[in-house]
Formats: structure tokens, sequence, C-alpha cells
């Protein structure tokens, strides 16, 4: 490489002495001690900045041609004064203007250590250069964006501090409840304007009274966050005691041990209302550093063992999954010691026929503490002197029924089980989880159990209709999310093979799909407002989905208190909804004692306008005709499957021995039912592409065969739209649009309060009907046993008179 020319040699010397006077000058300045000390480089400290505070000089005060320093035109005697900045603007200008000081005199340390080569300097230079013209190019632009984000940030700002504040006037009946700042900030954010009364009742008696709590409401009341947010309140009221114990005195007596050790236990019966209640705490708890695990059957123990691993403060589980980690040894679950709280959710179906026999096992693993012993509460080793209060219990449920001596009961301890130690009810329940005699009771269950925006109906019909009836709800009346309850997992396959068929996109949901697809269906079914859900019972409680308008009854339950759950996933939250019964002839001396318990004298029919039915049982013969064909060759394909797969697994060699004459009658009923099928198809899709019309719509005159409700109601919101046209010209747009009548679905809610008529429950006469019925049957069968005997008593004479 050729040696650098004498005279760059020389320009570079000159720099350095240069920069060498211009620091001997800078250090003889008076600066006081408040500029910050920089070794690297004085000058960068002062680059940009336009005045200081705390008595510094400025550059003003300075006489700059004594020490050879240059301001900018803008602060020269006789220059214009510069246009006051915003502090974000300011600020900016000043980290361009520091670091353009430092590339600067990074150059020129640059050209003096290690005797840095040109190419390099060159490359910084001609960088700076491309930087300068792109500067320069838009100068307008640049300017214009730098204000939209000052506007921007100091709008996002103001927005960030809206957030934090929350409006006294708005929720000033959450402040009564004396809640945590950080839980009111995250009940501002989720809009919940007012408590409901189970929260009422439940949050001063939990979270500042420290009683154990019984609570029964409605379902859709809001009694998730009726436990939840006393748990979450006593957390967060631990944590800054403790953090004031460490700022007063410098050093806590205990650590802090509410991270890290399991506060609180609740238990759901089943997984969705689990993963439901864990996705509320979670949206309640956001910005509170307090962690809440689901743990559920149907997915990964090893992830869910992961999960445990980080020692959440909450876990809500089922309680199968529960025991099964416990038995296992997991570690924070067994630490119970520090447990604070224990919460049962939905608790009459915790002692519904006697299943739940793993939630005993956990509830005899709590630590007792008895009533009057307060040593069983201070020999907790785990738990520190402000976690070393009683355990509180919830139960919570939509149906209770206690009796009038319950607390004297509770302290004594002689709430009765059954002889093998079952728990048979709610009383005995909460006694063996430890509840106090002082538990606060809330019942605010009022005496039809049932939500009072919801509107019950039924429909009378044989068992073979109720699929016709089903269809039409659904397509006429299709609005708004449905549920379709059944009791069997065989009739819930019939029902959603059929309306697939019909082209009508159901989603199901049993207990035997994995958890996986259950979780997916659900996802799915929030996700269309229009959605239906064929289910059985295990979608009947807990599950909080917004916008079920409507709930189908498709197979009556075996109980009231199920009834009640089903028809509470509609009509929550003081939105109104619909229910729907169908009743078969069998299902109506049921029916009687369903209505019968929440003292229902009266039921409205929903109205059917039988002119659609033949449609509709037409489309409903072919479905089934296709469904018949398609189960026999999905059970013909299933069976031989099942026949290879057994005879592979053995090792066996499976032979033909059909003739060729029946393998050619099999080839032709397989072609003869494929034809028929598609002969089926092909005809019920050409029904399908039809609006779904009354057998007796005249398409050339409209009235010219009466005019239905629904048809009706559908010329009263014409005329409407007509008249809000002609009073705003101006909007409408000139085209005409067709306008097809019998076609646009109504909601079943809003059909119901047009057309629906009230119907007297005679229970009396239904009584009688129902006793009758019983003392026939009973007749029957002794009738039948004394002719049985007559008969049994006539062999035995003929055979001793033949011997």
């Amino acid at each position: 490489m050729a040696s650098q020319p004498p005279k760059k040699k020389q320009r570079k010397r000159n720099i350095v002495r240069q920069s060498a006077g211009q620091l001997e000058r800078f250090d003889s300045l008076p600066w006081t001690s408040s500029l910050p000390d920089t070794d690297d480089d004085p000058f960068s400290a002062l680059a940009g900045l336009n005045d200081f505070e705390g008595g510094v000089l400025s550059l003003e005060e300075i006489d700059e041609s004594e020490y050879g320093l240059e301001l900018p035109k803008g602060f020269q005697k006789g220059g214009k004064k510069p246009e006051k900045l915003t502090k974000r603007k300011r600020e900016e200008s000043n980290s361009d203007e520091v670091v353009k000081e430092e590339v600067k005199n990074d150059e020129t340390v640059e050209e003096v250590i290690d005797g840095e080569t040109e190419k390099e300097v060159g490359k910084t230079k001609k960088k700076q250069k491309k930087k300068k013209k792109k500067k320069t190019k838009k100068p307008k632009e640049s300017m214009d964006t730098e204000e939209e984000t000052a506007t921007v940030a100091e709008t996002n700002d103001q927005v960030d501090k809206e957030e934090d504040q929350v409006d006294d006037s708005e929720y000033h009946a959450w402040y009564e409840l004396r809640l945590h700042p950080l839980l009111m900030k995250s009940i501002s954010r989720l809009k919940f304007i007012e408590p409901t009364p189970i929260q009422k009742a439940c949050i001063p008696a939990g979270a500042h009274q420290g009683k154990d709590v019984i609570g029964a409401a409605e379902t859709g009341s809001g009694k998730t966050l009726a436990f939840g947010l006393p748990i979450l309140q006593r957390l967060l009221e631990e944590r800054d005691k403790l953090e004031r114990q460490v700022e007063e005195k410098g050093e806590a007596d205990e650590k802090v041990v509410s991270k890290g050790l399991l506060r609180a236990l609740i238990i759901t019966p089943t997984r969705e209302l689990a993963l439901q209640v864990t996705e509320h705490l979670k949206q309640v708890a956001k910005g509170t550093d307090v962690r809440v695990v689901p743990i559920v059957g149907g997915m990964s123990t090893e992830k869910q063992e992961r999960l445990l691993k980080t020692r959440p403060e909450i876990v809500v589980g089922t309680p199968g999954r529960l025991w099964e980690l416990m038995s296992g040894g997991e570690i924070h679950l067994v630490e119970l010691h520090s447990l604070s709280f224990f919460v049962l959710d939905e608790a009459d179906r915790m002692i519904d026929n006697g299943h739940f026999h793993e939630l005993q096992s956990i509830i005899d693993m709590l630590p007792m503490i008895r009533e009057g012993h307060q040593e069983d509460s201070e020999n907790c080793v785990t738990a520190s002197g402000f976690q070393k209060k009683k355990r509180q219990t919830f139960v919570f449920s939509a149906t209770i029924a206690l009796s009038s001596d319950f607390r004297k009961k509770l302290k004594r301890g002689s709430v009765k089980t059954k002889s093998d130690g079952e728990l048979n009810s709610i009383e005995a329940l909460s006694e063996r989880a430890g509840m106090r005699s002082n538990a606060a009771v809330i019942d605010l269950t009022n005496a039809s159990i049932m939500a009072n925006n919801l509107e019950e109906s039924f429909i009378e019909c044989p068992e073979e209709d109720k699929d016709a009836c089903l269809y039409y709800i659904l397509s006429v009346h299709g609005q708004g999310r449905t549920i379709v309850f059944c009791t069997s997992i065989a009739a819930l396959r019939h029902i959603s093979s059929l309306m697939r068929i019909l082209n009508v996109n159901v989603l199901t949901l049993h207990a035997q799909m994995q958890q996986r697809a259950r979780l997916k269906a659900i996802d799915r079914f929030r996700a269309n407002d229009h959605g239906i859900l064929v289910a059985t019972d295990v979608a009947a409680r807990g599950l909080d989905i917004p916008g079920v308008r409507t709930v189908v009854h498709y197979q009556l339950p075996h109980s009231a208190e199920v009834y009640v759950h089903r028809s509470g996933r509609t009509a929550r939250a003081s939105a109104d909804g619909c229910s729907i019964a169908l009743i078969s002839p069998k299902e109506s001396s049921k029916f009687s004692s369903l209505c019968k318990s929440f003292s229902k004298e009266s039921f409205q029919q929903f109205p059917i306008d039988s002119s659609y039915m033949p449609e509709v049982i037409k489309r409903l013969s072919l479905a089934r005709q296709i469904d018949r064909v398609l189960r026999k060759e999905s059970q013909d394909k299933a069976d031989k499957t099942w026949f290879q797969r057994n005879a592979e697994s053995i090792e066996l060699i499976v032979e033909e021995n059909d003739s060729e004459d029946e393998r050619a009658n099999t080839i032709r009923k397989t072609k003869a039912n494929s034809a028929k099928l598609k002969n089926l198809q092909q005809e019920l899709k050409s029904l399908l592409s039809r609006p779904l019309q009354p057998k007796s719509f005249s398409s050339r005159y409209l009235a010219g065969a009466g005019i239905s409700p629904l048809l009706q109601q559908q010329f009263e919101e014409l005329a409407k739209q007509k008249l809000a046209e002609k009073e705003n010209p101006r909007n409408n747009n000139n085209k005409r649009k067709m306008v097809v009548i019998g076609h646009d679905c109504v909601e079943p809610l809003q059909a119901l309060r047009s057309s629906g008529h009230e119907v007297s429950m005679d229970l009396k006469g239904a009584g009688e009907k129902r006793r009758s019925l019983d003392n026939l049957r009973r007749k029957r069968k002794e009738d039948k046993k004394r002719l049985h005997d007559q008969k049994r008593k006539q062999r035995k004479k003929l055979k001793s008179g033949g011997d």
C-alpha cells in the first residue's frame, strides 16, 4: 500500500493540535458540579441543549469568539429566535445533535488512534453525506412526520392516563365494596358497570369479614366473581402489608410466601367450567402477578405438571385429574397447610348420584381446622403469620336446600352422611370441607328458580315428529345462537346426522369426545353469531356463552335441576332468551312434574305454522332415507375392517369363499345402493335450493292463501321500512330491491311474543291422570299374575290326574 502524502499528514497534525487547544480552553471555563461528568468527550454534554437549569451558565452568556465556539444561527445576536418546541420534539432534536457531535469527535479520534486507514474514514463520511442528502431532500415531510409522531405520542399518553383513572361516577356501586385499586382497574377495563346481587352479598362477607359463604343464585348471575374477587382481594392485601413492613423496618420478619405456595383450590364438576373459571379469573387478575392454572382431564399430564412447577397461587381443576396428581405426590398440590381458600363450584352436581369419590379423597387431605382449636391453624409450618388465619370455604350452586338448624349441626359436627360415608347433601359436603358455624348463607333463588327474562314454552308432538319440529325451529326461527339438548349420545348423533344432510351446520358436544375436540366445538360456537350446538348435559352447567338466544329441549332431562341449568344457558346477565321443550305423549307426565316442582301453573305454547310442515316432512323423509343408506354403508365398512384388523393381529390368512355369483350379487347391490343414494341426494338438493315456503303460498297473489303470523310480522317490518324511506329520501338508493316474503328468519322469542298463547297446566288433573295410569298398570299386572297362577294350577291338576 502506498504511503500517505505529506500534505495529509500535516493536516492530521493540525487537527490534533486544534482539538487539544479547544480542550484546554474548555477546561478553563468555571462550570458548576451540576454538569454531568463526561470522560470521553466533554462537548457531547452541551451539544443540542438550548438552556440549562440549576445555576449552570447558558451559552448566550459566554463570549463565543473568546473560546472559539460557534453557536447556531438562531442563537446568535440579531438572529431570529427559534420556534418553541414541544417536550417530545426538543428531546428528539437534543438526541440527534448529541449523536452528530459524537460522530464528529469519533472521526477525529479515529484519525489519531492506531493509524486508522482512510478507507474506513471515507466510508463513515459517505454514510453521513447520504444521511444528510436524505434529510435535505424532503424537509417539510420530515417535519410533518415529526409533528404527527409527537401528537400521536401525546394522545397515547392521554389514553393511558384515562385508562388508569377509573370513573368514580360510573363505577360508584363497586366502590362501596372497597376493592383493591388493581381490581378496580380490571373491573373498569372489563366494563363491569355494577355488581350483580350475588356479588354484592358475597364480596363483603368473604373479602372483609373473612366468613365462609354458601351462595345460591340463578345461572348467569356472576357467581365466579362472587368467590374470585375475595380471593384476589386477600392476596393483594397481604402483599401490600408485607411491602409496608419492608419499607418501615427495612426487612420483613418473614419471607413473602404468598408467591410459590398454593393459596386457593377451586373445584368444578366439568372440564369446560374449570377452563371458563380460569379464564375469568385471569382477566380480573391481569396486572396483579397472581397466577391461575387449570388442571383438568383430557389433556397432557406432563404439561400440567410443568404448569404446577411455576408454583401458581390459584389452581382450578376437576376432581379426577386433581386427585390423580395428588395421589402421585405432586408437591404443589400436597402442601395444603398454606391453603387459604377452598371453593366448590356447582356443588349440587358434585353430590349428584355419588359420582365424585375423588372429591371426598381431596377433602380428606385438607388440614382439619376445628372450631375453637386455634392450634390447628398455628401448627401450619409452611404458612406465614399473615396466612395463619382460618381457611375460608366457599360453596356455590344454582339450587340449594338447607335445614333450619344447619348452623347448629355445623357447630356440633353432627351432619348426617350415608352409611358408606358418601357426601349425600350440600350440608354434608360443607361440614366435611371444614365450614364454620358463622358461615354466611346467601340464597337469592326465586320461587321459580328460573331467570326473570327467560320465556319458557313447549311444543306437543309425537316422538317421530320431533325431528320435523326441530328442523322447523332451526330453519324458520334460526336467528341467534341455539343450543339443542339431548339426554343420550345416540339421540345427539341421530339429530346431528340429519341436520347436516339438510345443510344445517351444527356442532356437537358430548362426554365421549376428546377434550381438544370439545374445546374446538365451543370456540367455533362462540365465533358464529347464528351457531347451533347439539349437546348432552355436559354443556348444561357453567358454560357462559354470550348471545345464546334459544335453548331447545329435544329430550326432557331426568331432574328439575338439570332443566334449570339447561335453560340457564340463555337469558344470562339481564339478557332475554327463550326455552322450547319438545314433549311427546310419553313425556307429558314428566313435564307436569317439572311444572309442579317450579310451581308453574301456565306455560306458553310455541306457535308452529302448520302450512310449512308438509314441505318440512318431505325434506326430512328424504334426509332419513339418505341417513339410513349412509349408516348401512359405514356399518358394513366398519365390520369388514374390524374382521380384517383382528385377523391380521393374530396372523390369520383370510380366504374368500364366496362364489362368482355371490360376488356379482354384492357388486350389483352396491351399485344399486349408490345409484339410489345419488338420486335421493339430487332430489333433496333441488328441494333445499328453494326457500322453505308454506304449501298454500301463492306466488301470484300474496294473500291468496291467507296470511300467517310470520308473514304478518314481515309485512309490518316492510311497511316500517317503506315509511323510513319516505321520511329520509336522501338515504335511499335509486335501485329497487327484490323482497322475498316468507323466507326471512324470525327469532323464536319474537315469534313467541307475537303469536304464542298461554296454556294453563292442570297440575291436579295431571296428577290424578298419572295416578289413574299407575293404578291401571298395577291392576293389569295383578290380573296377569292371577291368570298365570290359575294356568299353573290347572297344569298341575292335569298332570296329577294323568298320573
